[in-house]
């Protein structure tokens, strides 16, 4: 048998968006057999996104209560289905879990016509990680490096994905590489703070927001060249005043913060011909339309 994490709905009914919270319930499942190219996991570690907020809250697109939470997870390979080429590939390997589906090889947006799909409590994907045991096919895997614990493994797939897409595959190479000016809004949250450090790690010079000193001090400490309080007073322009000498905008904007700062941080970006400078929303709060936003120039 397998327990496994779910939503409990209120008094059995479906809450109203963001006026409810849901409860979890632990519930017994056969464990389950993989079958084709599937292997089961036994999972070690899992981790918490803000969806998981949002799922209690109802905030997230197709809720369910009959799919496992949990869209991080770490484990170790016990059994392959028959359609497994190379068991032994597998078997006994530490290994941590794709979060999604849908998106592996366009730069432009998921190539399934289903869209991508995030596993965890939904019922676009049917697997979650906050269970025991997990039947998945081989081709969601990745062996965890050694130098990283279970737990380490777990924190990073959803997060990191996230930012990558953002910093590297939407904002482009030329707007991610040396030399390049990139400001992280709201920073503090998992995405954000993996954002900073994938940019620092290819030479960008990252600057930040939040209406936290202690969060600003921090990303300054993992790499950011400077940060401002948003709080403050014409905290667009104490921005643009940290910029090298010669730089007069920035080339990209991963925003985590959304709200009404938007307004004002897509205002600094570089207007050119393409390639474009990007403005990026990871945040879902945003009274911008995505595709307005994510690329500014003139043609």
């Amino acid at each position: 048998m397998s327990k496994a994490i779910f939503l409990n709905p209120v008094d059995g009914k479906p809450g109203k968006p963001g006026q409810v919270y849901y409860p979890l319930a632990v519930k017994t499942l056969p464990q389950p057999v993989p079958q084709g190219r599937e292997v089961l996991v036994k999972l070690t570690a899992t981790s918490l996104n803000h969806r998981d907020v949002f799922l209690r809250q109802h905030l997230y697109p197709g809720v369910t209560f009959d799919v496992p939470m949990g869209a991080d997870g770490t484990g170790t390979v016990i059994a392959a289905g028959e359609g497994v080429r190379d068991p032994q590939r597998w078997i006994g390997k530490r290994v941590v879990i794709n979060p999604g589906v849908g998106w592996k090889e366009s730069l432009d947006g998921p190539e399934d016509p289903k869209g991508y799909r995030i596993m965890g409590g939904t019922k676009s994907y049917n697997k979650g990680t906050m269970q025991e045991y997990l039947a998945i096919d081989e081709g969601e895997l990745e062996e965890v490096p050694e130098h990283l614990s279970d737990a380490e493994a777990a924190s990073f797939p959803l997060t990191g994905l996230t930012a990558w897409r953002a910093l590297v595959v939407k904002a482009g190479e030329r707007n991610s590489s040396k030399g390049a000016a990139v400001l992280v809004t709201g920073i503090g949250g998992g995405v954000a703070l993996m954002a900073l450090k994938l940019a620092v790690a290819r030479g960008v010079d990252v600057y930040v927001t939040s209406s936290s000193e202690e969060k600003i001090r921090k990303a300054i400490e993992l790499g950011a060249k400077g940060g401002v309080n948003y709080k403050q007073e014409k905290w667009e322009q104490k921005l643009l005043e940290l910029l090298p000498t010669g730089k007069v905008a920035f080339d990209a904007i991963i925003d985590g913060a959304g709200g009404d700062s938007v307004d004002k941080a897509v205002k600094l970006l570089k207007v050119s011909r393409p390639p474009p400078s990007r403005y990026l929303s990871t945040s879902g709060i945003s009274d911008w339309n995505s595709l307005v936003v994510l690329s500014v120039y003139m043609g």
